[in-house]
């Protein structure tokens, strides 16, 4: 399985980071700090480095020891943020957790939904995972916006969950299985047949924003 290779529909691909990718990225970064800053992953032990290249080392790493997959999102070639599989388990469970970030000047354009398609279809079908997990604070209103588009199952509400933005959050869990799209993520979207309601959050789970 060579992930150097982009996954890609339309104008829309994701691929391998690269050492190389680095600079971009921390432009990208810094330059919507006010963008990004709300749903950043913090330390509970305070600041940590902003190293970039450090950071992308790290990462590959985890990819080398089967640990994770860090991807890059393109836009007609240009890097438009950054999508992980991390928490990759396998044997009996086989399961992994997605997470990403989108730059705001490509916001709007489908890029996520398409790169979260991309790389739950090269998890089950290439990795051989049966359960592809996401995990979204109540108030981000654009991620809700992806599991919608994608039909990711909701399962339920994980309190005080991960440290974002300086602090322990609530989030909601949605998932897919393998057995649930067939056809694939990408696929049942672009074709129309994502269930209606799988993302809906019951009453009792609702937090207010």
């Amino acid at each position: 399985m060579d992930l150097t290779v982009p996954r890609q529909h339309g104008p829309i691909s994701i691929r391998l980071v690269k050492q190389r990718d680095a600079r971009v990225i921390q432009n990208e970064l810094l330059s919507n700090r006010g963008w990004l800053r709300p749903w950043e992953a913090t330390s509970p032990d305070g600041p940590v480095s902003f190293d970039m290249r450090s950071g992308i080392r790290r990462l590959l790493q985890q990819y080398r020891d089967g640990g994770g997959i860090p991807l890059v999102m393109e836009y007609n070639g240009d890097i438009a943020g950054q999508l992980n599989v991390w928490g990759i388990a396998r044997g009996s469970l086989a399961s992994a957790t997605i997470g990403y970030w989108v730059s705001e000047r490509f916001a709007g354009l489908d890029i996520t939904p398409t790169s979260v398609a991309l790389a739950t279809d090269l998890c089950f079908r290439e990795m051989r995972l049966h359960r592809m997990e996401i995990c979204i604070r109540p108030e981000n209103v654009a991620s809700l916006r992806v599991v919608e588009k994608l039909g990711f199952r909701y399962e339920g509400l994980r309190r005080r969950f991960i440290h974002i933005a300086g602090d322990w959050r609530d989030h909601y869990v949605f998932a897919l299985v393998r057995e649930d799209v067939p056809e694939g993520v990408l696929e049942r979207w672009i074709s129309g047949r994502v269930p209606a309601d799988a993302a809906a959050i019951p009453p009792a789970d609702r937090l207010p924003i």
